[in-house]
């Protein structure tokens, strides 16, 4: 009985003492933190985001190219209705640089320069350089006729009679003379050609212009043999001194004609319709009746006509400067 009493008596209690409530809180609204994306740039091609349109490279550009260039964005702004400007880069080193960084998006390279942007993933060949309605020429080895070697290049049919491998190995252990160390046609493709069929030759002499090479090949005294583009023979300055030189200099093989003029290249950093649109601004430029472009195109980038290219078209010739195993970047302006 007094256990029950006990129980009662403090459940009793516990219902007499005072409830406490915990204290009221409000939920504060959310302020969202501040944002961290960075804004998106202004659109490629719009006022605050133009096309940088290279001219060609120069550390002094005369006012004509300048004036020449100006006109040329202005006639594809029109077409496209891209701001376009334009700019000269003080070396071609830059020039590849810029590509890169997106600081050039439409400009002339010159081969090497394009096969170097071109392992930088930076640009696409748009528009090919064509010169007496030719986008590529080829290099000849040359040898005085009385050197003993054989050519296996004959001149009627205007063909080789021999593979390189076979028509250059008479060359092995042999001194060549070369035009200058950054000629494509009087060095760089005919090394590359040696290259490619096992030819080794002793250290060549550098004798600064293609037709000292032919004069030197004819005198038979400097080197065994030498490398000129395609007929360097018939260059106006050897007919007075060499009548004969035709003769006397004889064409042993010919590698194909690979080595391009210079080229138009686009950035790859443009959609690729962008750089359809402006393709067509360039062909439409030439094609334009009112106003003779081809002109502005000369004094502008030295460049006659222009043919749409596209990678491929130049794979030859990465192949043979590839070969002559040189580094491309010292060959650059």
């Amino acid at each position: 009985m007094k256990k029950f009493l006990l129980i009662l008596t403090l459940a009793s209690l516990a219902c007499n003492a005072p409830i406490r409530l915990a204290p009221a809180t409000s939920t504060p609204f959310l302020t969202p933190p501040p944002s961290t994306s960075t804004p998106l740039p202004p659109e490629l091609g719009s006022e605050r985001n133009p096309l940088i349109f290279t001219l060609p490279v120069s550390t002094q550009p005369d006012q004509k190219t300048i004036e020449a260039g100006e006109k040329l964005a202005a006639y594809i702004e029109s077409r496209t209705g891209y701001r376009v400007v334009t700019v000269t880069p003080t070396s071609e080193k830059r020039l590849i640089e810029a590509f890169s960084t997106g600081n050039a998006h439409i400009a002339p390279l010159s081969p090497f320069g394009y096969v170097l942007a071109r392992e930088a993933d930076s640009i696409t060949a748009a528009l090919g350089s064509l010169r007496n309605g030719e986008m590529f020429y080829g290099a000849q080895f040359i040898a005085n006729r009385d050197s003993g070697f054989i050519p296996y290049f004959d001149l009627a049919r205007n063909a080789n009679t021999a593979e390189a491998a076979d028509a250059l190995k008479q060359f092995q252990d042999k001194k060549p003379c070369w035009s200058d160390t950054s000629s494509p046609s009087g060095y760089v493709i005919p090394f590359g050609a040696l290259n490619q069929s096992g030819v080794g030759v002793r250290s060549g002499a550098f004798l600064e212009g293609q037709a000292n090479v032919v004069r030197a090949v004819y005198a038979a005294d400097i080197c065994d043999f030498g490398a000129t583009y395609t007929d360097a023979r018939d260059l106006p300055s050897l007919e007075a001194s060499y009548p004969d030189v035709l003769e006397r200099i004889e064409v042993i093989w010919r590698t194909p004609k690979v080595i391009p003029y210079e080229n138009i290249s686009f950035s790859n950093k443009l959609p690729i319709e962008m750089r359809r649109v402006l393709q067509r601004a360039f062909i439409d430029l030439l094609l334009t009746p009112e106003e003779d472009y081809k002109d502005t195109l000369q004094v502008a980038y030295g460049m006659d006509e222009l043919q749409v290219v596209e990678d491929a078209t130049y794979a030859d010739f990465i192949m043979y400067a590839k070969s002559s195993g040189l580094d491309l970047n010292t060959l650059l302006k």
